[in-house]
């Protein structure tokens, strides 16, 4: 009998008597099931004041057609609609490369508003978000590395506690808190969203004052029973599905140009207020922070080079990507930065 025959049919034997038993194959993970579980713990700030407040649901969470349909110039109108949705949605991309994933969490209100008449201004579609990076190891979901959150036209720089990362060209602006969930097993990262204007950074540099929500990652949902809430779960949309938002960036009734959406100054946006601007806010490859080195978009499309801008990173990440949608459109998305005007959000 052969070596190889002798050691196969040893190894058999031995698993019959329960001496030995090859390790089980652990699939791998689907990239839906590692932006839930890395999905962050959110704490949304409300203000119910004012009649742009719609009672406190301008400040709620929920899909970019939550009013049935994809057009951003009605959006502002429509949430105050008896036929708005305010179920609890959170948008994500994933993108991948040998050593990391990046997950990219976008946060979409239908009105950035304001309640007093002085120097701000208001914008119909709101959009903010954090993008998370995940360094691959022996375990099936990675290890939380960093995170960088948008803050209208400012990123915000951070890392959990005992992560291997430290400041690099951006200086670090705080530790990002990690909290458990009752609607899962898994410690999450935590993020806080402001009222109004909904700049988002992490929890607590942002955080309720007063009423809020706090929302929860889920497959399920749920729409705030008041403003008041504190056990919200929200549901995840993948920007990369069929027919999603990454796949309806040409939709000219959704978007003024490339990562940026359109919308206008009918319903109200700017009565008693300053202003009303128009096409005032971005999808996650139309982000930008003006003051920074990284490019237009690249927060969320070229994120394995914006986290070793922002941090030093210990030896050598990846910079290839084994799946990137946002590829495809890399040159567009280049060239369309070169023209694209200024967005405050």
């Amino acid at each position: 009998m052969s070596v190889g025959r002798i050691a196969a049919a040893l190894a058999a034997a031995l698993a019959t008597t329960g001496l030995f038993a090859p390790a089980p194959a652990h699939a791998a993970v689907s990239r839906a099931e590692l932006a839930l579980r890395w999905a962050p713990i959110h704490y949304q700030d409300v203000d119910a004041t004012g009649s742009h407040a719609l009672g406190g649901k301008s400040d709620y969470l929920t899909r970019v057609d939550f009013d049935g349909d994809l057009r951003g110039r009605n959006n502002w109108d429509n949430a105050a609609q008896s036929g708005a949705s305010f179920a609890a949605h959170v948008y994500y991309s994933l993108v991948e490369t040998g050593s990391h994933w990046y997950i990219t969490y976008f946060f979409f209100h239908p009105r950035d508003w304001i309640d007093h008449p002085f120097f701000e201004t208001e914008h119909e579609n709101d959009g903010e978000g954090v993008m998370l990076a995940i360094e691959k190891n022996d375990t099936e979901y990675g290890v939380l590395r960093s995170a960088v959150t948008v803050a209208h036209t400012n990123f915000y720089s951070y890392a959990p506690a005992g992560s291997t990362w430290t400041s690099g060209r951006e200086s670090i602006d705080g530790t990002l808190q990690m909290q458990s969930s009752p609607h899962d097993s898994f410690q999450h990262p935590v993020t806080a969203q402001e009222a109004r204007g909904h700049g988002l950074k992490a929890y607590p540099q942002y955080t309720i004052n007063g009423d809020g929500l706090v929302y929860y990652p889920s497959t399920t949902a749920q729409t705030p029973s008041s403003t008041n809430d504190r056990d919200v779960q929200y549901a995840l949309i993948d920007i990369f599905a069929d027919g999603g938002l990454w796949a309806q960036r040409a939709n000219a009734d959704l978007f003024a140009n490339l990562g940026t959406f359109a919308g206008d100054t009918s319903g109200g946006c700017g009565v008693g207020t300053f202003s009303c601007g128009t096409n005032s806010a971005n999808a996650p490859w139309g982000w930008d922070d003006g003051d920074d080195l990284p490019g237009r978009g690249e927060l969320a499309t070229d994120p394995a080079k914006l986290s070793v801008e922002y941090f030093t990173v210990p030896g050598t990440p990846a910079r290839s990507y084994t799946y990137n949608p946002y590829s495809s459109a890399a040159k567009a998305l280049k060239e369309a930065a070169k023209t694209a005007p200024r967005v405050t959000d």
